[in-house]
């Protein structure tokens, strides 16, 4: 096993507080919540970023996005309102170098970012 912390979590060598787990896909809370709702979605596949993403994996990358959708709704952000972020490589602010897009909602989120 690599010594990516997101695969730790997802073979369950790390514990979680998960919102959602399936054949491909895991959620679970952030441990330092930007935002009252902060959540996680990461494929259980080891794909370091957007950039590296297979396009043999096409149908991953739309599962990611509708569980996305499916999370928020049953967080009860669907109606207010919430952010999607995915960041991408140094300068992006990736520092989990396993694709992953955070969920926040619950609070009035601030433009621009960063």
């Amino acid at each position: 096993m690599s010594d990516c912390i997101f695969c730790h979590i997802v073979s369950g060598n790390i514990p979680s507080n998960k919102v959602y787990e399936d054949d491909d896909v895991l959620a679970f809370h952030d441990l330092h919540p930007a935002a009252p709702t902060h959540v996680l979605i990461i494929p259980k596949k080891h794909i370091a970023s957007l950039s590296e993403f297979p396009v043999e994996e096409e149908a991953l990358a739309g599962k990611l996005l509708l569980r996305i959708q499916q999370i928020a709704k049953e967080l009860g952000l669907q109606e207010e309102g919430y952010r999607v972020v995915n960041n991408m490589g140094e300068l992006g602010g990736q520092t989990v170098h396993h694709i992953h897009f955070h969920l926040l909602g619950g609070r009035s989120l601030m433009w621009p970012p960063g």
